[in-house]
């Protein structure tokens, strides 16, 4: 695994996603509680940024047309999406967030 620090552990708000470019990928930054997890930063239904959207109850809503995704799994879990995202493996080192890309937690390729 190839981890690479984003941001701190502060930079990201319970209510709103961090964007972060990972090895020339987009990825959201989001946090549930205490736990921290990154998806691709591409809704599946409309290719605009999820790092746009809200976060809560552990999803993160596309803002242009209200898909959301849960942050664990990346499956969607409102319409119009029907198609997941890519997740990425995430790891808390000394107050700050590091996410790998060269592999995805649900098998999903990142585009």
């Amino acid at each position: 695994m190839a981890f690479e620090r984003v941001c701190a552990i502060d930079d990201v708000r319970p209510d709103e996603a961090f964007a972060a470019q990972v090895d020339g990928y987009d990825v959201a930054i989001a946090r549930d509680g205490e736990e921290f997890f990154a998806v691709q930063d591409l809704c599946s239904h409309a290719a605009v940024a999820l790092s746009e959207g809200e976060v809560a109850e552990c999803q993160i809503e596309c803002y242009l047309h209200g898909s959301r995704f849960d942050l664990r799994t990346g499956k969607p879990t409102g319409l119009p999406a029907t198609e997941p995202v890519a997740t990425f493996p995430v790891e808390i080192r000394d107050g700050d967030i590091y996410v790998d890309t060269t592999t995805t937690l649900n098998g999903v390729s990142p585009s």
